[in-house]
């Protein structure tokens, strides 16, 4: 029997297509999915459960409310701080410049879903919002390069466990980061480049 080799490799920029970046994100949401459900599996508890609708609206303005300090905390760096320092070697801009809007809400809504069933629902139940999110910040890995957005990326996590606490529902930090994507999504889908 012949044994299959597979060689992992760091992909340049320049050798990333459309196709490529969507099938690395499905791929690896779908592995975020996989891993927070079996993790709250093996902590006895029930997925299905995290996911109960609220008896309460507040959860919806609990997400909504710190979506919209987070953006304007966004907007406000991306006005102050030089474009270099805020890079993602153009991954966001990759993804989303030529979707059409109907993609944008659907990869908006599975990547909150998914992240937030593993760094809310299943890693901060075991290490509290401070080390979850650091580790949400360290796999953002594309901003490690810089202090800035890898900061941002701590706080805003920090927030989305906060919330989570503050209203026992995993809707409210879903809510939020759903409509952050969404909205940074459909702005860079919108935005008007320099040629």
């Amino acid at each position: 029997m012949k044994k299959l080799k597979v060689k992992w490799k760091k992909a340049e920029m320049n050798q990333l297509n459309d196709r490529l970046l969507l099938y690395n994100l499905y791929l690896t949401q779908g592995l975020t999915l996989l891993i927070g459900a079996i993790w709250i599996i093996f902590q006895k508890r029930n997925v299905f459960e995290l996911f109960a609708l609220p008896n309460s609206v507040h959860v919806l303005w609990w997400g909504l409310g710190l979506a919209a300090a987070m953006l304007l905390v966004d907007l406000l760096l991306s006005r102050v701080m030089p474009e270099d320092a805020m890079d993602d070697g153009g991954i966001n801009q990759m993804l989303f410049q030529n979707r059409p809007v109907w993609h944008i809400i659907c990869i908006a809504a599975i990547v909150s879903i998914c992240e937030e069933l593993l760094f809310r629902g299943a890693i901060q139940y075991n290490f509290g919002p401070y080390w979850t999110s650091i580790l949400f910040a360290v796999i953002h890995i594309r901003y490690l390069r810089h202090w800035i957005p890898t900061g941002w990326v701590f706080l805003s996590s920090y927030g989305l466990g906060y919330i989570y606490v503050q209203t026992g529902s995993l809707w409210a930090p879903i809510i939020c980061h759903f409509v952050i994507d969404l909205i940074s999504g459909l702005a860079l889908r919108f935005r008007r480049y320099e040629e």
